[in-house]
């Protein structure tokens, strides 16, 4: 069942990555996030009404554990914000599969807290920067298209970072107090506060899109929450290791998601460079 999990929660969370591009584009990158936030806010909330079991044995943990979520679902936020900026800037096709790359944050975050740290991951690590070095060689496109890339790569990264060191924080301190509905209730109420004084800065921000832009936000909302039951289900009745190592495969589902909807086409040096990325970040996960 775990191996049905990972394949769930990639294709949940692969089609998630392939709209997060498209509502960037057509309402803003912090309105696309903050419309998702607060659907996905909604249905938490609905759930710990009917469920409220979910909540209360919640609050048996200490107050730095909360603290730490609070922290673990500003990191989230914030590498949600940058993950859009890249999916507006880039092509999906790298941008996807780059992102898959915060288990080396991850990892690295782990051996820098004590953790031993083998050389078998260290060279897994120098893959997948090899990668994404290949991936930024951009010699067939115009100047306006390199420089985007670049840039959308730039934002990957660091929504790499945010997310990998937003999964490390959790599963070390705040998942085994907090539980996962909880936690992720939480972060969809810390990333509704951190982004409203930005949206009610912006000219008609709360206004709701239209009805094409508001059905794909919908729909990313509902696949990214499909996509976190999918793999909360399955590492609780399988292998933690198995469900992460699938679900990794949702960068190279976004990819072909847009290649054949945007005709997204790669030179052989970048696609060696996305493969790289692609296998470093699954193997650091089998390693980990």
């Amino acid at each position: 069942m775990d191996v049905v999990s990972g394949l769930l929660a990639a294709l949940f969370w692969g089609g998630t990555d392939f709209l997060v591009g498209l509502n960037a584009r057509a309402v803003g990158v912090r309105r696309a996030v903050y419309f998702g936030q607060a659907l996905g806010f909604l249905i938490m909330c609905t759930l710990l009404l009917c469920y409220p079991a979910f909540i209360s044995k919640s609050f048996s943990a200490p107050w730095p554990v909360w603290l730490l979520g609070v922290l673990a679902s500003v990191f989230t936020v914030s590498g949600a914000l940058a993950l859009s900026k890249a999916f507006a800037l880039g092509k999906a096709s790298i941008v996807a599969p780059l992102v898959t790359s915060y288990g080396v944050f991850t990892t690295l975050l782990s051996w820098a807290s004590g953790e031993q740290i083998s050389m078998t991951q260290l060279l897994l690590i120098a893959l997948c920067v090899l990668g994404v070095v290949l991936s930024s060689i951009t010699a067939g496109d115009d100047s306006t298209a390199k420089t985007h890339n670049r840039e959308a790569i730039a934002y990957v990264l660091g929504a790499a970072l945010l997310y990998g060191s937003s999964f490390w924080m959790q599963g070390r301190f705040t998942l085994p107090a907090l539980g996962p509905v909880t936690m992720l209730w939480l972060g969809y109420l810390v990333g509704l506060t951190v982004l409203l004084p930005m949206i009610l800065r912006m000219k008609d921000a709360l206004k709701l899109p239209p009805a094409r832009a508001g059905a794909t936000l919908v729909a990313a909302s509902l696949l990214n929450l499909g996509g976190f039951s999918a793999f909360s289900y399955g590492a609780m009745i399988g292998s933690i290791s198995v469900v992460t190592v699938i679900s990794t495969l949702s960068g190279g589902i976004a990819a072909v998601l847009g290649f054949l909807f945007f005709k997204e086409r790669l030179s052989a040096i970048q696609v060696c460079g996305v493969g790289l990325v692609l296998i470093g970040a699954v193997a650091l996960h089998v390693y980990g």
